[in-house]
């Protein structure tokens, strides 16, 4: 007779969790590997990808119709039409076309008139009319995607296009499944109708292998064991030598004298909780050995369910680097039909069938039984009972969990305002340090980022505005847009603002009273932003009259945009940040050196995600990746301002 083990300290399902998670928090993980872009989908980045290519990366036309030189269309009306020439003024183009050279506006078919080798023009055209510029989507040398990102059918295509062809990822966790038990038959070598009386059919484990692929795991079935202790301490013995990331023993896990799960994992390494406070799934084991979770997986089918998706499908997910492991099941306030009576101290997961009468859910319990398989084909929602409540009372409102995908939701922090080419490390950085978290950066400028913190619409803005009356940076501009929102201020870097320029800087630009020479063109950004309020502060000090600059209403919201439109040539100058420069090849030519800080409002500012970003822009890593951009400095980074 084996030794019985008495459920005497049962966890909550939260402790539980906790204490898997946590003692797993460095492993195992299932290395990597490189695959092409197209098999990536599916698997998870084991490294940061940067676009090895812009897209497109050629002028190219965005509608059918006639590329011309837009200047050549100026005063066209259509009292006073202008007439072009085919083939030497105006060019025939399609969608996707490559724009002629000498041409920088594409007018649609329907909008001319088309006669004897020339064409009618009735309304002028404007520089870049209907052209998707080079890197409109993607710019050489970008983060286009951080590590731990898994990959999608678009996220496939964007690598193509950004010229990456293959890429490393996570191998997927091999997970050994061992089916225990004197009474199992193998479902493929048996004939249903001759079942002997106390046989059962060994089904768990392909629902659980199944699961584990479903997770982004690999399975392996182990033959059948019978409920021998020493048969169950060898194979499991076996797989902690072996490249196997993690064991699940299905049945043997509760407390009777056959079942041998909880000894073996304690002669091999350590049990960590036998039984939790849940229903259905309570006798679960989990475990650790040789480094590995070892993890007893209840023989009722629906308890088995319960136990990997609260337990295994969130530790692979850890190895993968994903969260939530699994898309966020949707939720909707239900009423019961009737009472659904509860035990005090165990949580109670419950089955229900959904229908809507008038306006309200009603919700149905579905028998309780762990064994039946069925209450989880049928059901429409999971109620979760509280180990505090003695059940649910029928028609008072409770949240239903609903068996369908939702579109998973991580830590988000969402940051507004400037751009900064050190946002793509930060945001890889988080990924790396915290996988649960993902950096959203909406680029709006730094006034945008203010009155996005002012609306409470984000965790961070970025923000470097010139205080030009003592040189000062974005203190003042907080007090005088924000007098009345609790903020706190981080500062980032220090990074050097100047003028990007084509490779040898063919037009000998050196400083602002360049930008008013008519062969020169330039690229702004938009109103706003602290870079265009750091060009009008010093064009008016050179006593430079913006109307008199090319291309001053030319604008792009990054500083890899004004550096691609530099590279492409449709622009000779813009005003940006070294780091852009440096990463397209381009030439710089200073001009001052700012400061650029994170604002947070303040009730954000102890929160988990926001403590985790401030801890990261202080590590090694961000600062030594900070400054081989170029032109960071980040001797202060981390400091609270205000």
């Amino acid at each position: 007779m084996g030794k019985r083990h008495v459920y005497l300290d049962m966890k909550t399902l939260a402790e539980a969790k906790e204490i898997l998670r946590a003692r797993f928090a460095d492993g195992p993980f299932p290395g990597k590997t490189l695959v092409g872009a197209p098999d990536a989908v599916g698997r998870v980045l084991a490294e940061p990808v940067a676009a090895k290519i812009s897209s497109p990366n050629y002028h190219a036309a965005a509608m059918d119709g006639f590329a011309v030189l837009a200047a050549d269309t100026l005063g066209a009306s259509e009292s006073t039409p202008v007439r072009l020439a085919l083939g030497t003024r105006a060019h025939p183009v399609n969608t996707g076309h490559r724009l002629p050279p000498g041409t920088d506006a594409v007018i649609m078919v329907e909008d001319v008139h088309e006669t004897g080798g020339e064409i009618q023009i009735h309304k002028a055209a404007y520089p870049w009319q209907h052209v998707r510029k080079v890197g409109e989507d993607i710019v050489a040398t970008e983060l286009l995607f951080p590590r731990n990102r898994k990959m999608d059918p678009a996220g496939m295509a964007a690598l193509l296009m950004a010229g990456v062809f293959s890429v490393a990822v996570k191998k997927r966790p091999r997970v050994l499944i061992i089916p225990t038990g004197n009474e199992l038959v193998p479902w493929r070598e048996a004939e249903p109708l001759d079942l002997p009386p106390g046989a059962v059919l060994e089904t768990n484990s392909e629902m659980l292998g199944k699961l584990v692929e479903e997770a982004g795991g690999v399975w392996i079935r182990h033959p059948i064991v019978p409920d021998d202790h020493a048969q169950l301490r060898e194979a499991v013995a076996r797989s902690l030598d072996s490249d196997i990331q993690m064991t699940l023993i299905l049945a043997g896990s509760s407390a009777g004298s056959e079942d041998h799960t909880a000894n073996v994992v304690e002669e091999l390494g350590t049990v960590l909780v036998h039984g939790v406070a849940v229903m259905p799934g309570k006798p679960v084991v989990l475990g650790e050995a040789g480094g590995k979770p070892v993890i007893g997986i209840p023989g009722y089918p629906v308890s088995a369910i319960v136990a990997f998706e609260e337990f295994v499908r969130p530790l692979l997910g850890q190895m993968l680097g994903q969260f939530p492991p699994s898309p966020d099941r949707p939720s909707a306030l239900v009423e019961p039909a009737r009472k659904v009576a509860s035990r005090l101290g165990i949580e109670e997961l419950v089955r229900v069938k959904l229908g809507r009468v008038g306006g309200r859910i009603v919700a149905a319990p579905l028998p309780r039984a762990a064994g039946s398989i069925t209450t989880f084909t049928e059901a429409d929602g999971i109620l979760r009972i509280p180990a505090d409540s003695e059940g649910l009372l029928p028609g008072a409102p409770v949240s239903a969990e609903l068996l369908t995908p939702l579109s998973a939701i991580g830590n988000t922090l969402v940051a507004v305002g400037s751009h900064d080419n050190t946002l793509d490390i930060l945001a890889d950085a988080l990924k790396a340090r915290d996988y649960r978290m993902t950096l959203s950066s909406s680029h709006a400028g730094s006034t945008g980022g203010l009155m996005a913190v002012k609306r409470g619409a984000c965790h961070v803005a970025g923000t470097h505005l010139l205080d030009t009356a003592d040189g000062s940076y974005n203190v003042s501009h907080i007090r005088r847009l924000l007098p009345e929102v609790p903020v706190k201020l981080v500062h980032l870097v220090m990074r050097e603002q100047g003028f990007i320029l084509k490779k040898g800087n063919p037009k000998g630009i050196r400083g602002v009273e360049d930008l008013a020479r008519r062969d020169v063109v330039f690229v702004n950004r938009q109103g706003g932003s602290g870079t265009r309020i750091l060009l009008d502060y010093k064009l008016g000090l050179a006593g430079v009259d913006p109307a008199g600059i090319q291309g001053y209403g030319n604008e792009e919201v990054t500083h890899m945009g004004v550096a691609v439109a530099v590279m492409s040539g449709a622009a000779d100058c813009g005003l940006g940040i070294k780091a852009a420069a440096d990463a397209l090849g381009l030439d710089f030519v200073p001009v001052a050196v700012e400061q650029y800080d994170l604002l947070i409002p303040e009730r954000f500012f102890d929160t988990e995600p926001v403590r985790v970003l401030r801890e990261t822009i202080r590590t090694p890593e961000f600062l030594a990746r900070t400054q081989a951009l170029g032109g960071y400095h980040t001797e202060r980074t981390g400091e609270v301002i205000l």
